[in-house]
C-alpha cells in the first residue's frame, strides 16, 4: 500500500517484510564493522545526537569544514562499503529505474537522539529524489515545506516503512522529533537505523 500525504511525498508502510528487515539490518551492521559508526560534529562545533556512517561511492559528512560528500570514511580514510543490492533494487523500483544512487547515509538513533528540521541540499542535482528506509524503533517524523517557517505535520515511521521525497517535496524541511524506544527488537541494543539513498553527484549521462 502506498500512502501519499502531500505532493510528491510518498510513504509505503511496511514495504519491507519482517524477514527482509532482519536481513537488511544484519547486512548494515556487518558493513558497519568496516565503516564504523561515529558521532559527527556540525560546522559550529556541536556534536550531533545521532551516530552515522555511509555506503556507496560518496558519503555525506559534516565537520568544521562544513557539509559535503567525500569518498572516504573521515576516521579511517578507507572507501565506504558498497550500497547493499537490496537497497539498489528498492531505489530502482520506487525512485529512479535509470540512474542509481551513489550515496547511502546511515544514521543510528539511540536514547534521546533526534534530527532537527533540515533540507537535503548538498547534492549536485535536486531532480533526483531522496529515498528513506526505516529499521528498528519507530520514529516520530516531522515534515514541513520548502520554507523553514512553513507548517509541519508529524507521522510515525515504523520498521520496514519506506518514504520518498521527490519533485516539489524534494526540498521540504524534515526531521525526527524522537524515537519510541522499545517499539522494535530488530536492532541489537535497541534503537533505529535510517538509510537515506541519494544521488549526490551529477547524472552520469
Amino acid at each position: 500500500m502506498t500512502v501519499s500525504t502531500t505532493t510528491d511525498f510518498r510513504l509505503w508502510p511496511g514495504k519491507l517484510s519482517p524477514d527482509a528487515q532482519a536481513a537488511l539490518a544484519s547486512e548494515v551492521l556487518a558493513l558497519s564493522q568496516t565503516a564504523p559508526f561515529y558521532k559527527p560534529v556540525t560546522p559550529g562545533g556541536k556534536a550531533m545526537s545521532v551516530e552515522t556512517t555511509n555506503f556507496g561511492a560518496l558519503g555525506w559528512l559534516t565537520d568544521a569544514r562544513g557539509y559535503r560528500y567525500q569518498a572516504t570514511h573521515p576516521m579511517s580514510g578507507a572507501p565506504w562499503p558498497a550500497i547493499p543490492q537490496g537497497l539498489l533494487d528498492l531505489w530502482a523500483e520506487l525512485a529512479d529505474p535509470v540512474t542509481p544512487p551513489d550515496a547511502c547515509l546511515v544514521n543510528l538513533y539511540r536514547g534521546e537522539a533526534r534530527m532537527g528540521l533540515h533540507q537535503d541540499r548538498d547534492e549536485a542535482d535536486f531532480s533526483f529524489p531522496v529515498l528513506s528506509v526505516s529499521l528498528g524503533d519507530t520514529a516520530v517524523f516531522r515534515l514541513g515545506g520548502p520554507k523553514r517557517s512553513d507548517p509541519t505535520r508529524s507521522m510515525r515511521l515504523s520498521s520496514g516503512d519506506v518514504c520518498l521525497l521527490a519533485g516539489e517535496a524534494r526540498l521540504f524541511h524534515h526531521g525526527v522529533d524522537r524515537i519510541l524506544a522499545g517499539s522494535s527488537r530488530l536492532i541489537p541494543g535497541g534503537g533505529r537505523i535510517n538509510l537515506t539513498l541519494r544521488r549526490a553527484g551529477p547524472s552520469p549521462g
